[in-house]
């Protein structure tokens, strides 16, 4: 019973890690997006472009069906682009 276990949680886990990173890379976009309509490029030029870096990264890794690589990719460039959007939020704060 532990042995069937222990194999379908395997199998589950390589299904996650054999599939395309759909969600992340939709969220990784809208995240870039907004960050670009906020202008982060003004206050946070550097992070967006670690954001795009991370985007481009993972993308290519799709193409080489590297799908976890690419989640992480992914993940990592949504989490730029929300830190990036963070500061030109704090920034627009602290000039009022």
């Amino acid at each position: 019973m532990i042995r069937v276990l222990a194999t379908t949680v395997v199998l589950l886990l390589a299904g996650c890690v054999t599939s395309p990173p759909v969600q992340e890379m939709s969220d990784a976009r809208q995240a870039i997006a907004a960050a670009e309509e906020a202008d982060a490029e003004r206050v946070a030029a550097d992070t967006l472009a670690d954001a795009r870096r991370f985007l481009a990264e993972a993308e290519r890794q799709i193409q080489e069906q590297a799908y976890g690589p690419a989640r992480i990719n992914a993940v990592r460039a949504k989490n730029r682009a929300a830190l990036a959007l963070r500061t030109v939020q704090q920034r627009d704060a602290d000039d009022d």
